[in-house]
């Protein structure tokens, strides 16, 4: 087992590569699956940023009905993060990967190679997001949170009314 220093901010080796990393929300517990064999650097991103607790206390702020949740943002606005890299890092966009379904962890971005902190979770079938997306994992469990979290209330720009939180992101090294 390789283990990390948490007050250390450097890159993490390419040797380290936790399977799972969990989301502990306001609304119960979600583990995400990464997909190190296809995007590795964007998967070392969201562990070293949930090692970092980085997402800790941050905010679901995007919720759009049989579409999409987003967090990542510390900001909260939908304008802020960076990566462990600096600002921004290239999309690992393959052909392999589609958004076929719910539960499928992609990176938002705004446009190419501008991928950040900030990510989404697919709440349905999204082929439009194939090729301008990466996907780096998926939901191993708590698809009921992910349904319940879909469910609630949002303003005209798809802010949840209450908010959703990320309590806690950690490193689940097994299921």
């Amino acid at each position: 087992m390789h283990l990390v220093n948490t007050n250390d901010l450097s890159i993490p080796s390419d040797d380290w590569k936790p399977s799972f990393v969990t989301l502990d929300t306001s609304m119960g517990k979600m583990i995400v699956e990464l997909y190190w064999d296809h995007a590795p650097n964007t998967c070392r991103n969201f562990a070293e940023l949930a090692r970092r607790g980085y997402y800790n206390s941050t905010k679901f702020h995007r919720v759009v009905k049989d579409f999409i949740v987003q967090g990542g943002d510390p900001t909260g606005t939908g304008r802020g993060g960076a990566s462990i890299y600096g600002k921004y890092f290239n999309d690992e966009i393959t052909p392999l990967l589609k958004h076929t379904g719910a539960g499928i962890l992609s990176m938002a971005n705004a446009g190419p190679n501008t991928n950040g902190s900030q990510f989404f979770i697919t709440l349905a079938p999204t082929q439009s997001l194939d090729k301008l997306h990466t996907i780096f994992g998926r939901l191993h469990s708590g698809i009921n949170i992910l349904q319940k979290i879909s469910m609630i209330q949002t303003t005209d720009n798809d802010r949840p009314i209450d908010d959703i939180t990320i309590l806690r992101a950690y490193i689940t090294e097994t299921e």
